[in-house]
Order: C-alpha cells, then structure tokens, then sequence
C-alpha cells in the first residue's frame, strides 16, 4: 500500500470536512440565535413555530435529515438531483441541526441571568435593546461557551455523516482505502486526523472560555 498517496488522499477529503465543519459553524452560530429569540417571543404563534421546529430537529436522526434536505426538492418540485450540489444540501441539513442545539443552549443562558439586573438597568433608564446587549449578551455568552463547545466538538465527527449521500469527506475515503486494499491502516490514519482536528478546536474553545474568564 502507498502510504503517502494515502495520506494524501485522507488529507483531501479533511478538507471536505473542515469545510462542512467551517460553515456550519458560520451559519448555525448566528441562526441559533435566531431561533432561541423566536422560541422566547411572547407572540404565541412565532414562538409555537420555533419550539415545534426545535423539537422536530432534535427528536429526529441527523443522517435523516441529511437525506430529506439533499431529495426533498427532487420529490417536491422535481429539481434534478445533479444541479443540487451534495455539499451544499449536507451543510443546510448540518446549520439546521446545530442551530436548533445552539438556540437550546443560548435560551438557557438568557433565562439564567438574574432577572434584578434587568430591574437594575431599567432603573438606570436602559432601553430594552441597551440592557440585552450591555448587559445580559456579555453574560450569555461566557456562560453558554462550555456547552457550545461540547456541540463544537460533537460537529467535528458528526462530519462523517456526509457519507450518508456520498460526499466524500475524510471517513469516506477511509472506507473506500480501506475496502480496496483490505487493512485497517486508512480508518487509523483516519482517527488520528480526527483526533488532531478535535484537539485544535478544543484547545481554541478553551481559549474562549479563558478570554470571558474575567467575568467571573
């Protein structure tokens, strides 16, 4: 076996999934914030909306989500599944997901802050929007960061479910190295790589987390 022809095909498909990993992260960060606004509105419609779509994303599996996000417009509306890009429906199908944990995680965060400090800016003469972003954004965030991380680092290997509608990421072509040549030495390598890549983000979430300690 051609060692480095594999570790050179491994390190192609880790650029997949750093991919799907990157802007996953860059739309479901901010997506999820959306959405726990919206399950926290007091309009009973919006807020209904948003608590039925957490509760569909979570209770169902990923990979399915994955697979109805890539043929649903084939079955709906009959768009050829070759002018749907493969990449770009995993990634929708990821940001929904992450964003409906994210959106938990950050509720959960804004519910936790003292509800005397809103009293203390409103007597302070705060707006509403000053008193959010001032004052309970800030603490939203240092506190939210551990969890976020946990869901970070889960995003990290839950890239290997693209394979589901074959894109091919890292642990694809792991398989497919190692079904050809009959050894296990590609899924190795592969969880090494993996490994590697879960050290890094957690060593910069933990950085994170050090940058807000000062609010402690």
């Amino acid at each position: 076996m051609n060692y480095w022809q594999m570790t050179c095909d491994l390190l192609g498909g880790l650029g997949v999934s750093v991919q799907i990993f990157a802007y996953t992260l860059l739309l479901a960060l901010p997506f999820g914030f959306v959405v726990a606004l919206g399950r926290m509105s007091r309009n009973v419609v919006v807020s209904g909306f948003f608590r039925i779509l957490i509760s569909v994303v979570r209770g169902t599996p990923l990979m399915l989500q994955i697979m109805f996000v890539y043929f649903a417009p084939y079955m709906l509306f009959g768009m050829p599944l070759a002018k749907y890009p493969r990449l770009l429906a995993t990634v929708l199908a990821f940001s929904l997901n992450y964003a409906a944990y994210f959106a938990e995680i950050y509720r959960g965060g804004i519910l936790s802050i003292d509800r005397g400090q809103h009293e203390a800016a409103k007597a302070l003469g705060m707006s509403t929007a000053q008193t959010f972003f001032r004052i309970t954004l800030p603490q939203t965030i240092k506190r939210v960061i551990p969890a976020i991380g946990n869901e970070v680092i889960t995003l990290v290997k839950d890239t290997s479910l693209a394979f589901t509608i074959a894109v091919t990421e890292m642990f694809t072509i792991a398989k497919q190295l190692s079904s050809s040549n009959t050894t296990m030495t590609p899924l190795i390598a592969a969880g090494v790589f993996y490994y590697i890549f879960n050290f890094i983000v957690a060593w910069t979430m933990e950085r994170i987390e050090k940058h807000y300690s000062y609010y402690n």
